[in-house]
């Protein structure tokens, strides 16, 4: 047999030329290599910080869980019993002899505007007075119109006046319901309404109704509280006289944080008839997650606790590549619809709090690629391409 040479191609500086497949593999690599530090160098448009330099504005609050509030500290002392209030039915006995047959008795109900009209007496205004004032007062009215010299008057309390206060929100059961005058505040309602519901965030509002020719100091010193944070009154429904009285019908509105009402624990907002309350009711928008994670998607957003950096990266499965260290939050800001973006480092968030930077509602967390996650894509490929290209024994 013939022997014949075996040729060998041989490139311009003497070495064995490289297959194709080495040339694609190493032109990828390369190609990695010049991604990597396009990325390192890039930087993203907008508006974009670090978790030490962003502007307050862009700070996520903290998320109370309302159901873990003690609304008891809310509660208030019982009312006076012998206060007499508008609604309320009295009895007024008037004894102008030692006769049992001369004594009178009038069952009679004190009106909105918190007059009671007695017969032949006439009207005389009971509202906000205890029985022993009122009885002084009927004294003097009998005296001053001359239908008796000095009556013996006895006021009694036969039934207060039930409140009617309608709760909605996120309360177990909505609904309007009756609460007893010397029981009636924020407590009573919320607990009558099967208290908070899981959805339940901590602002409340209340809305009172006014009653016409009162005024706002009138108001306020009837509940006695002087701290309230009114954001006014209904444009459409009342309208504030130079003298600030209300003309008309309409509601005072004040809203309510429950997390600051307990912590002060001032305060136990009485509920008058006719008030409405709302419960905030969360419904947050969810947390999207993406980039370099093992599972990218969108994720509802915990209703009642802080959701961290570390807690969306761990959501999503983890990192795919233990190298990955750079995340971008992607923040829309207060009343916009622009976005502003911070960088955060993992490997700081999970070392130190304040780097882990509490989310918000929306939020995008993007786990982004870098020099070395590329660089480590690449020596994947190339050991995958090197394990790809040995020969099996026996073939």
């Amino acid at each position: 047999m013939a022997n014949h040479p075996i040729t060998i191609p041989i490139s311009r500086a003497g070495q064995r030329s490289p297959s194709h497949s080495s040339v694609g593999l190493w032109t990828t690599c390369f190609g990695l290599l010049v991604v990597a530090f396009v990325t390192g160098c890039q930087s993203t448009g907008g508006d974009k910080y670090s978790f030490r330099d962003m502007p307050p504005e862009l700070l996520a609050a903290k998320r109370e869980n309302a159901q873990t509030l003690d609304l008891t500290r809310l509660a208030r002392a019982s009312a006076n019993s012998d206060v007499i209030d508008r609604g309320d039915v009295v009895e007024v006995s008037i004894a102008a002899g030692l006769d049992e047959k001369d004594v009178v008795k009038i069952p009679v109900r004190v009106n909105d505007a918190g007059v009671a009209t007695l017969p032949e007496i006439g009207q005389i205004r009971l509202a906000g007075l205890e029985t022993e004032a009122a009885e002084a007062a009927i004294v003097l009215a009998c005296i001053d119109r001359q239908l008796y010299r000095n009556p013996n008057v006895t006021v009694t309390m036969k039934r207060q006046r039930m409140n009617r206060v309608t709760v909605t929100g996120a309360v177990q059961e909505p609904g309007t319901y009756e609460l007893p005058r010397g029981r009636s505040d924020l407590l009573a309602a919320i607990v009558a309404a099967g208290n908070l519901a899981k959805d339940a965030g901590t602002n409340i509002e209340i809305r009172k109704p006014v009653v016409p020719g009162e005024t706002r100091s009138d108001r306020i010193a009837a509940d006695g509280q002087s701290d309230i944070n009114t954001v006014g009154l209904n444009d459409g429904s009342s309208e504030i006289s130079s003298t600030g009285a209300v003309i008309g019908s309409g509601f005072q509105s004040m809203r309510v944080d429950l997390v600051s009402a307990i912590k002060s624990g001032t305060e136990s907002y009485s509920i008058p008839d006719g008030t409405v309350i709302n419960v905030e009711k969360r419904d947050p928008e969810p947390l999207h997650v993406m980039g370099l994670v093992r599972k990218p998607d969108r994720y509802e957003f915990p209703i009642a606790e802080d959701v961290r950096v570390t807690d969306a990266i761990a959501l999503a499965g983890g990192m795919t590549t233990p190298v990955a260290d750079k995340v971008f939050v992607i923040r829309r800001k207060a009343n916009s619809t622009e976005t502003a973006v911070i960088q955060v480092s993992l490997r700081q968030a999970k070392r130190n709090s304040a780097a882990n930077l509490r989310l918000a509602p929306g939020d995008v967390v993007s786990a982004e690629q870098t020099p070395a996650t590329v660089v480590m894509e690449a020596l994947n490929v190339i050991r995958f391409g090197i394990g790809a290209s040995l020969p099996l024994p026996g073939f």
